[in-house]
């Protein structure tokens, strides 16, 4: 694909040779993201962050990113605020907003809404969520944390064996990543769930015509026990009718210090798209993992921020740029301090 200008609405508009691009652009990325160094490479470009559903790591990881490569961002944040309520449509706002923005990024809670909206801009949209449909860009930073995890291991995503596990049916950033896996070779999918929250066949079929081995079971201590990475995810309570339906799920399949230790290989990766479920009839990744070194969940939040900057670079052509507009960092910085 040719990024320069480009919408990102789906996976599904990969190749493997883009997202190679797009990780050595945002190996490129880190000691800025790292406040090590300083770019003003897109001063003067404006983000328009529209976050029409609830969220946190991925709002402010975009306009952090945008903010590191020189820009400014304008917010707007749940539909209540927004001219939305009024009746106003996708369209009418796409074409409003894109006038005030360089690039945009959109969350909102329907499926098909945000390449609605797109089809509509003046200017790139990136998808930051749309229902239970897709998150490209969290897909992206969870398979650029899997290579860099098996580069320490001397490994690479080919030959992969990973499980997913929960709630898989509403879990957008599983359907995407199993997009994205489908570009590999000789990769094993142990998908881990309730039967009522199994993956959505397309992304099964996408996977087996692939030439992956996929597994589909509800049994989560035998699953976890020969891969390289387990993937847990929450149950998506929003996308449920009422909490006493997703309240059936909750704590299925609970990951702890104790089943890991028992059942996993020594060097598994635990990864978590976040935000996790910390209550405690939920909890399913337990807090007694926080001092393993195996868990990447702040290493993935890291990782995000990085391949959010390449995304813009090459969305907005300044790649190349990058190093001509930057300098050192001069200023007290904790994290430069060893």
């Amino acid at each position: 694909m040719n990024f320069t200008g480009a919408h990102i609405l789906s996976i599904a508009q990969f190749e493997r040779q883009d997202i190679d691009l797009l990780f050595r652009t945002a190996d490129l990325m880190e000691p800025y993201a790292q406040r090590k160094r300083m770019t003003r490479v897109l001063e003067g470009a404006i983000l328009g962050n529209m976050f029409f559903e609830p969220s946190t790591r991925t709002r402010i990881s975009f306009g952090s990113a945008f903010n590191l490569l020189g820009g400014e961002v304008r917010e707007s944040v749940g539909s209540e605020s927004s001219s939305l309520v009024k009746g106003e449509s996708l369209e009418d706002t796409a074409r409003v907003l894109s006038g005030y923005s360089d690039v945009i990024c959109m969350r909102h809670p329907r499926e098909g809404s945000v390449e609605e909206f797109a089809k509509a801009s003046r200017v790139p949209v990136i998808n930051g969520g749309d229902g239970s449909n897709e998150h490209p860009s969290q897909a992206l930073l969870d398979l650029y944390t899997i290579e860099r995890e098996l580069s320490a291991k001397h490994r690479s995503i080919d030959g992969l064996r990973i499980a997913m596990i929960g709630d898989l049916k509403y879990g957008r950033t599983v359907h995407s990543l199993c997009k994205l896996l489908s570009l590999y070779r000789n990769v094993t999918v142990v998908l881990v769930s309730p039967q009522e929250l199994a993956m959505p066949e397309e992304y099964l079929q996408a996977l087996r015509e692939a030439g992956h081995r996929v597994i589909v079971t509800d049994q989560l201590e035998a699953s976890i026990s020969n891969v390289d990475i387990v993937y847990s995810t929450r149950i998506q309570e929003e996308r449920f009718l009422d909490r006493q339906q997703a309240d059936l799920y909750r704590g299925r399949f609970r990951l702890n210090s104790a089943i890991y230790t028992q059942h996993c290989e020594p060097n598994t990766v635990i990864m978590h798209p976040l935000p996790r479920d910390s209550r405690a009839e939920a909890n399913e990744l337990d807090k007694d993992l926080d001092d393993n070194p195996n868990l990447a969940i702040f290493r993935q939040t890291d990782n995000g921020l990085i391949v959010r900057m390449a995304m813009f670079a090459l969305i907005l052509d300044v790649a190349h740029l990058v190093e001509t507009y930057s300098r050192d960092v001069r200023w007290h910085n904790p994290r430069t301090q060893s």
